[in-house]
């Protein structure tokens, strides 16, 4: 048939009522709305860490000296259970890191107080 409309002739219809080109454009906005923030603030934190790289690494060192709470938080449980091997802690393979951080922090305030003792 002459003059038949789209779905007579077997052409799908049209994806998007909106051109091609306004697509496109909505997407790279999209990109640059999402991306745009992000590498600004990296930028910033990258700035500010460089900027502060002398004053925090002493502070956080001390902090993890005198409260090791601290750093058994900021360890995985690998670490942890390295931790207990070094420290000769029998049992440590099975246990949960709930039960293994209790006993890691007795045994390390034992052995601070050990040393203040000395």
């Amino acid at each position: 048939m002459k003059g038949a409309g789209p779905r007579e002739s077997g052409e799908p219809p049209p994806s998007s009522p909106l051109p091609r080109g306004l697509v496109e454009l909505y997407g790279l906005l999209a990109v640059l709305v999402v991306l745009m923030p992000e590498w600004i603030a990296e930028g910033a934190l990258w700035g500010w860490r460089v900027q502060r790289r002398g004053v925090d690494l002493p502070l956080a060192h001390t902090a993890w000296e005198e409260l090791p709470e601290l750093r058994l938080a900021a360890m995985g449980l690998a670490e942890l259970r390295l931790l207990a091997h070094d420290l000769r802690l029998p049992g440590y393979a099975c246990e949960s890191r709930e039960h293994l951080n209790r006993r890691l922090l007795r045994r390390l305030q034992r052995r601070r107080q050990g040393r203040k003792a000395l």
